[in-house]
């Protein structure tokens, strides 16, 4: 029991309090019913009961008073005084270390107020009134009651003592299942009380550690000896604002409202929220969260707070939905523009290491996680019950449902389940022996398939061997899970080149990623890769010892000046696009590989005049006729080889992570050409970042060769605009054309039968084995809260994908009644039709992108467009786009119970009215 220090004024109430003197019984009688009589000091001890201190010299007295008959006046005990047990006698406390028997005796309140009556109590003096308690499963009497300073948090410099029992619970009284029942005293309610707070204010309780830091008292449904509780330690009191915040949380650096004045009055629930570094999808989850009706209420109206469950040991202790009560009390609280998520976003990566730092992530997937953690904090089920799954067999489809939902609701029964969760019907059937399995499943979301196309368009760049030709784009239709050979087919159609004199090639920062063979996967390429393909001559290849030319893959860099002491050291810098230009074995040497490159080169390299030749190093010379000869590699000529002599090849690439490295090179290739023209001639491993001054023997080693510039002479024969030109075929124009999909499409995809996959097969209990049986969900039952994800990332073993198809789906009047197969209340179509109430926006592709919301407010019914911080009205005829990627559905019914009937002179609470935002940086259509 909570009470405040004794002290005279509690003293006089005690004595107002007192029985009236009656008359005194005979001493032996007294003695009998003190000592042993039915409200002596025999009985038990009772949790809760309350007995009283007495100080032991005036109880002895009395005894002896009462055994001796009272034939000694000496010995008559006088009035009560328990002076000897008060440290003062103004606060009234206690003595410290005072010893049951040796200071005091405990006695019952019956037999406490006998004395009384028959002795009184000494004047001024309060009776010193303990609970009894059970700890550790033991009963006694609590002496000394825990002494703890109560502190408004708007006056930190006052502070006030109150005394609470170590069974004193701290916050709410409720019958609890997660350990003692508290008796009835309050630590919360003796704040309010004594700091004039109305219980319908909304407060919370810190303590202060003896290290000086502050720690929340979360659950306040605990007792003082389970919270920790100890004598003379500080509890704190804070009231929320009236803007959804708490006081503690107004730190300069985490202010929400840092940029509002603070008499802004909005519109409840019109409220940003901050990006905090990637954060848009959390904001888009959390504003369709918010703008469901029925579950903003429940928050703003405090019932999360009788249900919180702090003992669930698949909950988060409450701390996901206090963090979400306390957004969305300040997003409709009406005094924010906008608000900072940061302890939310805190909470969130405490409890699922997924969403830590700050990488872009799924807003469904957060969503996901949200309702579940809001499911079990504020699961009112505390101590879950086993319940075993029972199979249909046999029984009538209405019976099996009831028994799932009400062994579902046994151990999940929270708002969440109230408001999202439905019922499906799962049938599954073995392709052997025709079992069939028929079980009824809850679910929160429905996850519906997108009509998936089997074709792909691939942008690629086409070079010609003729070097005066361009390099061309175009834009090639091509199957999904096609190969290489398919791309070049492709194009082959659009250039009349045959597909075996293309070669297929990614190009990343001005080197080869990766060369590709002709079987390999399109499933390899991504979107966003650079792909090139080369014409080359139809008898080259690389890694074909059969061929009469090699393909040499080209690399094009710069010497530029590296920074050192004495600039004596120079780098080399990739630039331009790298070529694969076929050779023939007959011309493998580096005085015909240079005229055969500088003629690859002649649509952007200017070729020197005679008088800007080298004329005539004889040194060179020399070099150039002592260059080793290869057994199967001859000299070559110095004279300009002719586009059929040499079979040029030159373009762009995107090739591989390493390229292919399985074609024969020379044995003996010269460290670097010995005639100086333009450029220099140098091997080079794949990367192009470092010379390979000798060829090793190794003959599976694949020859890289590079070009290297000098800055004067780049500048002067290099034409950089003209090597980076290109043009664009016909085809660039064409788009493959996806018509739209209606959302119930989708919703007929998600019911139709499937056959489950290897990985994933199913164990017949007839057949003894796994199966790859065939499985059908049917639509049972569903909630009055209807979300709608659809699936437009694709992710298989074949491709990985974003689709955006147009998905039309209805703003109101969605009727699920033809895909509910539960016996339908005809009276009652409402059951089965849902209005829109929210949408999360994806634009972008699979690795990046950014996440919007639609939403209708539940006060106005206007649509407003939520960009993180940015907010704007908006018109229905907006919200239907590519991005539309979950939906928010409320059933007719809830939303006529919820929503208040409007006078004849206001207009209909309709979501199509308010002025469009500006969108002129995205096309939402």
């Amino acid at each position: 029991m909570a009470a405040v220090a004794e002290s005279p004024a509690a003293a006089a109430a005690a004595e107002d309090r007192e029985p009236q003197r009656e008359a005194v019984p005979g001493l032996e009688s007294q003695r009998r019913q003190i000592e042993n009589g039915e409200n002596g000091r025999g009985p038990p001890l009772r949790a809760g009961e309350s007995w009283f201190l007495v100080e032991r010299h005036w109880y002895k007295q009395w005894e002896v008073h009462v055994q001796g008959g009272g034939q000694d006046p000496s010995t008559f005990p006088g009035c009560i005084n328990n002076a000897e047990l008060f440290e003062d006698q103004v606060n009234w406390r206690l003595k410290k270390g005072l010893v049951e028997g040796e200071d005091y005796v405990l006695l019952p309140a019956a037999a406490w107020h006998y004395l009384v009556s028959w002795y009184g109590l000494e004047h001024g003096q309060p009776p010193i009134e303990r609970k009894v308690v059970e700890l550790s499963s033991i009963q006694k009497v609590e002496v000394y009651p825990v002494e703890l300073l109560l502190i408004q948090h708007s006056d930190m410099d006052t502070a006030h003592t109150a005394q609470f029992n170590r069974t004193d619970s701290i916050g709410f009284q409720e019958d609890l299942e997660c350990g003692p029942s508290p008796s009835t005293d309050l630590v919360l309610r003796t704040a309010q009380e004594q700091f004039l707070v109305s219980p319908q204010e909304e407060t919370r309780l810190w303590i202060k550690n003896a290290e000086g830091s502050f720690e929340r008292l979360c659950n306040t449904r605990v007792t003082v000896l389970d919270a920790a509780l100890q004598t003379g330690q500080v509890v704190i009191m804070e009231t929320r604002n009236k803007d959804g915040t708490w006081p503690s949380a107004q730190l300069p650096a985490m202010s929400s409202a840092s940029e509002e004045d603070e008499d802004f009055q909005g519109q409840p629930g019109i409220c940003g929220l901050t990006n905090l570094g990637n954060t848009c999808f959390m904001n888009s989850a959390l504003q369709c969260l918010s703008n469901v009706p029925q579950l903003t209420n429940y928050f703003l109206k405090n019932r999360y707070l009788e249900e919180l469950n702090f003992c669930n040991p698949l909950g988060m202790k409450g701390e996901i939905a206090e963090a979400y009560a306390d957004l969305v009390k300040q997003a409709w609280s009406g005094h924010h523009r906008s608000i900072v998520p940061h302890v939310f976003k805190t909470k969130v990566g405490h409890f699922a290491s997924q969403f830590l730092g700050y990488q872009q992530h799924d807003s469904q997937e957060l969503l996901s996680f949200l309702l579940d953690g809001l499911h079990e904090d504020l699961n009112r089920v505390k101590k879950k019950e086993y319940v075993e799954l029972c199979d249909a067999a046999g029984r009538p489809d209405q019976e099996v449902a009831r028994e799932a939902w009400q062994n579902h609701r046994r151990r999940n029964d929270s708002v969440i389940v109230d408001t999202f969760h439905g019922l499906f019907k799962s049938t599954v059937v073995c392709p052997d022996c025709g079992n069939v399995s028929v079980t009824f499943d809850p679910f929160c979301y429905l996850s519906v398939p997108l009509p998936v196309t089997h074709k792909r368009v691939m942008e690629v760049f086409f070079v010609s061997m003729d070097p005066r030709r361009k390099p061309e784009q175009h834009r090639l239709v091509v199957p999904k899970r096609g190969k290489i050979s398919d791309l070049c087919v492709a194009l082959a159609k659009h250039t009349g080149v045959s597909p075996e004199r293309m070669m297929v090639a990614d190009v990343f920062s001005h080197r080869f990623y990766k060369i590709y063979q002709l079987e390999e996967s399109l499933s390899s390429i991504l979107d966003r890769d650079d792909i090139f393909i080369y014409e080359v001559s139809g008898r080259a290849a690389i890694g074909e010892n059969s061929r009469e030319d090699v393909v040499l893959p080209i690399y094009l860099r710069e010497r530029t000046p590296a920074r050192d002491y004495n600039n004596s050291y120079y780098g080399l810098m990739l630039f331009g696009h790298p070529l694969l230009v076929s050779v023939p074995r007959d011309r493998l040497s580096w005085d015909a590989l240079y005229h055969i490159l500088l003629y690859r080169l002649s649509r952007y390299v200017t070729r020197p005049s005679s008088d800007d030749e080298d004329d005539g190093d004889e040194k060179d010379l020399e070099d150039k006729d002592n260059l080793p000869k290869p057994g199967h590699v001859a000299g070559g000529s110095s004279q300009d080889p002719g586009p059929e002599q040499a079979g040029p090849s030159s373009g762009v690439a995107g090739g591989s992570r390493a390229p292919v490295d399985n074609s024969p090179g020379p044995s003996h290739w010269p460290q670097r050409a010995r005639r100086k023209h333009l450029f220099t001639l140098q091997t080079v491993n794949s990367n192009g970042t470092s010379d390979r001054s000798t060829f090793n023997e190794d003959t599976h080693a694949q020859p890289y060769i590079a070009i290297d510039w000098e800055p004067e002479m780049k500048k002067r024969y290099y034409d950089e605009v003209e090597a980076e030109g290109y043009v664009k075929h016909d085809c660039v124009g064409y788009v493959l054309k996806k018509a739209p999909v209606r959302l119930q499409e989708c919703i007929e995809l998600f019911t139709t039968t499937e056959t489950l996959e290897k990985e994933n097969p199913w164990y017949c209990p007839n057949c003894k084995q796994h199966q790859l049986a065939t499985k059908k969900l049917d639509l049972w039952m569903l909630p009055e809260t209807l979300i709608i994800h659809l699936k437009r990332f694709s992710y298989t073993k074949f491709s990985r994908e974003k689709l955006d198809t147009l998905v039309e789906f209805p703003i109101r009047d969605l009727d699920f009644s033809k895909f509910v197969i539960k016996p339908q209340n005809e009276s009652a179509p409402e059951l089965y039709k849902y209005d829109l109430i929210a949408v999360s926006n994806h634009y972008g592709g699979l690795r990046d992108g950014h996440y919007t919301t639609f939403a209708c407010n539940k006060d106005s019914g206007q649509w407003h467009y939520f960009d993180d911080n940015s907010v704007s009205p908006v018109t229905e005829n907006q919200i239907e786009s590519k991005a539309a990627y979950v939906l928010f559905y409320q059933r007719q019914d809830v939303a006529r119970r919820l929503q208040p009937q409007p006078s004849l002179s206001d207009p209909p609470a309709s979501p199509a009215c308010g002025t469009p935002a500006n969108f002129e940086f995205m096309d939402i259509n």
